[in-house]
């Protein structure tokens, strides 16, 4: 039988302290963590980044997770799994916000919501499963888009003139939503509507979805047009129930 690969060993094991580090590492850390010598995880992870597995950050120089593994990361994943996971918490998350709950993940460049509960209130609803919404003018997408890549979607059309639509300004929002782990949209996508999202993830702790409630403003927001902690807690709370159900370890 055969040996093993010794460089597509160590590929993994950089690829498995990105996935499970805090965030994003220096090279000295991930050689200083894996006991290699820099030029050697240099190259790998050039390597890695060649083929988009791994992306620098052009600012501090440190290295993440890519969108390209992300990909590969969900393709295990049938969306019909996210669904079925995502069910038995979906509907006591809606029972205690009082809130209509989506899941969504990523199709073609948009926000496919593959389950959708209802509001718990007798106001006349529509089924949205199966709906694809723009990643950057909802809570859902911009999750997805944050975990994702750098790249944002070339067409950023404005729903409403709260709709962020510039470079500048939804790159500064990703990152705001990695560093809280979690997303808003207020009145950027429906005027008078707001929504609250949170990531879902999978092995690894690859987001593979993400998990939000939306309402009205009035009940969402606070007065001074901010999400209520409250409902963002229990978001998270729901988002990280069905992570684990998902076999992430974070």
């Amino acid at each position: 039988m055969p040996g093993t690969v010794q460089s597509i060993e160590r590929a993994a094991a950089i690829l498995r302290m990105l996935a499970g580090g805090p965030g994003k590492l220096s090279l000295a850390e991930i050689a200083r963590s894996l006991d290699l010598a820099k030029p050697t995880v240099h190259g790998i992870l050039r390597t890695l980044q060649g083929v988009g597995f791994v992306e620098q950050d052009r600012v501090s120089g440190h290295y993440q997770l890519g969108a390209a593994l992300l990909h590969l990361g969900t393709s295990y994943l049938d969306i019909n799994e996210l669904r079925s996971r995502s069910i038995n918490w979906a509907d006591p998350l809606a029972a205690r916000s009082g809130e209509a709950v989506r899941i969504g993940t990523v199709l073609e460049g948009r926000v496919l919501v593959v389950h959708h509960v209802f509001r718990p209130d007798d106001t006349f609803q529509t089924l949205d499963i199966g709906t694809l919404m723009p990643l950057h003018a909802t809570a859902l997408g911009k999750v997805l888009l944050a975990y994702r890549s750098a790249a944002l979607p070339p067409a950023r059309d404005p729903f409403t003139h709260r709709t962020l639509t510039g470079e500048r300004d939804l790159s500064a929002e990703l990152t705001h939503v990695r560093d809280a782990g979690w997303a808003a949209d207020i009145e950027e996508f429906t005027v008078g509507e707001a929504a609250i999202a949170a990531p879902i993830r999978g092995y690894g702790g690859l987001v593979v979805g993400a998990m939000g409630i939306s309402g009205l403003v009035e009940r969402i927001c606070d007065s001074r047009y901010r999400p209520h902690a409250r409902l963002v807690g229990i978001v998270r709370d729901a988002a990280r129930a069905v992570s684990r159900d998902l076999g992430a370890t974070r």
